[in-house]
């Protein structure tokens, strides 16, 4: 069930220690954007649509902390007007990790979560689930998500990102191509969506966007390819929820049928 009404916005104390873990959400958001210009502020049942992922992430019983990361003012003012925490970033940022890691910089938490600020129907829980493997391996430095592709036109689809993980759920290598290629006779191999939700400790951030760009994440156009090319591991979580991201006109179309719904919203 979709709700679009959730609990109040996060307090903007110090990071909030999940299991000795401190962790704290930031949300990448730009008003540009080549195909829907001013999406973050895009209005969904009455909320600008940062709204909605700023308090779906705040849910999240691991966060504490909710920040919004813009270089833009109209995005801040909205995020401060129902009561949020923004920060002005830089504008010459190439990517939403670049704008991610100028906030870490300044934080002293131990965990930074990465949520894409066009995810309005961002499922908390999953944002825990991606959380949670930090309270008990140490040694982790990176997570994710993926979910079951079930059908052909996902798997062939160059807008999908698929995932090819091993035995223990680390990704071996993320792609825009069908992988992993089935040969003639044998049974198909499950095949999975990335999801672009990402969880670093706060240390793999920093030194993962001061690495240079790398052949196959140019290639690709697929920026967690720096990490599996210079050693970083990626624990690719698996969850059963569909994500819809909001890039086209279309799909706020999309979410906005949803949104009228008083189930949806929460709302009697």
């Amino acid at each position: 069930m979709v709700r679009f009404a959730v609990p109040p916005v996060s307090p903007s104390g110090p990071a909030f220690n999940s299991g000795s873990v401190s962790v704290v959400a930031v949300i990448p958001a730009r008003y540009q954007s080549s195909r829907l210009p001013g999406k973050a502020l895009a209005d969904i049942a009455g909320r600008p649509m940062i709204e909605h992922v700023y308090r779906r992430t705040a849910a999240a019983r691991s966060v504490g902390v909710v920040i919004v990361a813009t270089d833009d003012e109209r995005i801040c003012d909205a995020v401060e007007a129902f009561g949020g925490r923004a920060q002005l970033t830089s504008s010459k940022h190439l990517s939403g990790t670049d704008r991610l890691a100028e906030v870490a910089a300044g934080l002293t938490c131990d965990v930074v979560v990465n949520v894409q600020g066009d995810e309005p129907l961002i499922e908390p829980s999953v944002i825990d689930d991606a959380i949670a493997p930090f309270r008990t391996d140490s040694g982790l430095q990176m997570t994710t998500v993926r979910r079951r592709i079930e059908n052909d036109a996902d798997l062939h689809n160059p807008n999908v990102t698929k995932v090819v993980v091993d035995r223990d759920g680390y990704a071996l290598y993320f792609s825009r191509a069908p992988i992993p290629y089935t040969r003639e006779g044998c049974p198909p191999a499950p095949a999975w969506r990335h999801i672009g939700l990402y969880v670093y400790r706060r240390e793999c951030l920093l030194r993962l966007t001061a690495l240079p760009p790398t052949a196959m994440e140019q290639a690709e156009a697929l920026e967690q390819l720096r990490a599996i090319e210079h050693g970083i591991r990626i624990k690719a979580i698996e969850t059963a929820y569909d994500f819809i991201g909001v890039d086209t006109p279309e799909d706020l179309a999309r979410v906005r049928l949803l949104a009228r719904s008083p189930v949806a919203l929460g709302r009697s």
